[in-house]
């Protein structure tokens, strides 16, 4: 049976374009809109599996589209936008109202460009067909707010803490790393598959809201108590030991891993130089299998790892897959999964 698809794109060349991709894919059944207006005129007839959605628009642009469609009537919905930092900002804001996952617009001459985003765009399409919308998740913009006050703690027995996600990964993020007390007492890395444009807007949402300081890893850094580190996109994340203490830093992206940051790169390079007992991980929503190899193995070395129930993942993929290796110690809804990891990470 064909996956219905709405693609709503304000170009015609661009809803073409997107259109012909998925249409060759041979298990889609393609329509457009040309607006956020014609896309919901549309939506109760077609009732479409997944819709794809620009983010700028006339008439009615992508986020507020996304919210009537939210509260109307909830589907897995793909943002398509540019890499520019607006759209970053803006792309952020749309996975945080309940879009399932996004595909950079190719930029340039689309013709040339298109090539470029066919297959992210036919396997996050696929697997936005399958997706369980987190309708609990779904909430308004958040509103500007003071930022926490924040406290660094004694350091405890775990050395370091790590978070892998990737579909539904920035939303799921936002939730659960305020959660986190201040008095954390071990640095947070985190690996979530996204482009490298939006790293830095991630980072800098979540250090307005987030007890803990929040930074994009875009040099070398120290490793310090009451710190969180996003991982820059499309390079890999790694952790590594100097006499000083313990660092992280961004690396070209590893062939041999698939996703990037890659959560198992991060994982074994940071068992190279940590004792697993003194590692706590957390593998989230996301499809495929990116950190179930290295956190299973941190499981069998004595350390403490946690994966996303089924019951709250956007995508049971990766941490599904470390739940059927038995390399989790907990499988946890997402609600959770914060206060497990303060109670570990004393």
């Amino acid at each position: 049976m064909s996956t219905s698809v709405l693609v709503v794109d304000d170009s015609a060349l661009m809803r073409r374009a997107l259109k012909g991709i998925l249409t060759e894919a041979g298990d889609f059944e393609v329509f457009t809109a040309r607006n956020g207006v014609d896309a919901l005129e549309q939506m109760g007839r077609l009732r479409p599996d997944v819709v794809t959605l620009d983010v700028n628009m006339p008439e009615m642009d992508g986020l507020t589209c996304l919210a009537k469609i939210m509260k109307e009537q909830p589907t897995p919905v793909v943002m398509v936008s540019s890499l520019t930092e607006h759209n970053a900002l803006v792309t952020l804001e749309a996975l945080e109202l309940g879009a399932v996952d996004y595909v950079p617009k190719p930029g340039g001459t689309v013709s040339l460009n298109i090539d470029d985003v066919a297959v992210e765009l036919v396997n996050k399409v696929r697997s936005a067909s399958a997706a369980k919308l987190n309708r609990a998740a779904v909430r308004a913009p958040r509103a500007p707010v003071a930022p926490p006050a924040r406290e660094i703690g004694p350091a405890g027995s775990v050395d370091l803490v790590l978070i892998g996600s990737s579909t539904g990964g920035p939303a799921l993020l936002s939730d659960l790393l305020p959660q986190l007390p201040g008095t954390l007492g071990a640095p947070v890395v985190v690996a979530q598959h996204i482009p490298a444009s939006f790293t830095a807007a991630l980072a800098r949402r979540l250090d307005e809201v987030c007890a803990l300081r929040v930074h994009e890893v875009d040099r070398i850094m120290t490793l310090r108590r009451g710190n969180i580190y996003i991982g820059r996109g499309n390079a890999d994340v790694v952790v590594a030991r100097r006499t000083d203490g313990l660092i992280v830093k961004s690396v070209p992206a590893a062939a041999e891993y698939r996703w990037h940051p890659s959560v198992d790169r991060m994982v074994a390079s940071a068992r190279r130089y940590i004792d697993p007992q003194r590692l706590v991980c957390a593998l989230l929503t996301g499809m495929g299998d990116d950190g179930a190899t290295e956190m299973a193995a941190v499981r069998d070395g004595g350390g403490r790892t946690i994966a996303e129930a089924e019951e709250t993942a956007v995508v049971w993929g990766m941490p599904g897959e470390l739940a059927r290796r038995g390399g989790a110690t907990a499988v946890l809804p997402a609600y959770e999964i914060a206060d497990r990891l303060a109670a570990w990470v004393r």
